[in-house]
């Protein structure tokens, strides 16, 4: 059983079908899926699930924080369930490959309290760039 399913029964919020086949696709390590992508996989498991359920399952599952909204090309949205350990994301330049990273330490510790210009920090999202090895050749 995937972690966001664990998540959503420990809250008890009511398992459809159509929720079910959701939270089964963006299970796994590193799963980004846009919105399309995720009604694409969850029609191979369940052919009459709408691509208004999908979307509308997706936002609930963002407004609950049990999966994040992430855009790191500044165009499609992505739906990641990693939303309970705080990570960055590592992302191809080439092919648009993302992968979670863990680094150590706090991005905000970084950041010199002069050089906030009077913000008060709250969160931080890094995104690194480079190229994955089967880009490279590798």
């Amino acid at each position: 059983m995937s972690d966001l399913l664990d998540r959503l029964r420990g809250r008890g919020w009511r398992l459809t079908a159509q929720r079910r086949v959701v939270a089964e696709v963006l299970d796994g390590d590193h799963v980004h899926y846009t919105a399309d992508e995720v009604h694409a996989r969850a029609t191979a498991l369940l052919p009459e699930i709408s691509r208004a359920t999908v979307y509308n399952t997706l936002g609930e599952l963002v407004s609950l924080g049990e999966v994040l909204e992430v855009s790191t090309d500044g165009r499609a949205k992505r739906y990641d369930p990693n939303a309970h350990r705080p990570h960055q994301h590592l992302v191809c330049a080439k092919c648009g490959t993302i992968r979670d990273v863990h680094p150590q330490g706090d991005p905000l510790a970084d950041l010199p309290a002069d050089g906030r210009f009077g913000f008060t920090v709250s969160t931080a999202e890094v995104t690194y760039r480079g190229v994955c090895p089967n880009c490279a050749g590798g």
